[in-house]
């Protein structure tokens, strides 16, 4: 899903376009300067390294030919829904 943009008028959250959530769905909004601030996520350092070791490992992988095709891997992905 594409994050959902939305400006402040007269004290309130607007959409800037239609979205086809569900009626009544919850979403958690985060002023786009705080998430900045964090680096861009909300990662904490453990959580960080773990993602940037899970990266090498998969830049090594790669090297070595350990890849499948994209439009597998997305397949594989949607059939655990």
């Amino acid at each position: 899903m594409q994050p959902l943009k939305a400006h402040v008028r007269r004290g309130r959250l607007v959409l800037d376009e239609p979205t086809d959530l569900p009626e009544g769905e919850e979403v958690e909004l985060v002023p786009l300067d705080e998430v900045l601030a964090r680096g861009g996520d909300y990662l904490d350092e453990d959580e960080r390294q773990r993602l940037h070791d899970s990266i090498r490992e998969s830049i090594e992988q790669m090297k070595r030919g350990e890849t499948i095709d994209a439009a597998t891997a997305m397949a594989e992905l949607r059939a655990h829904r």
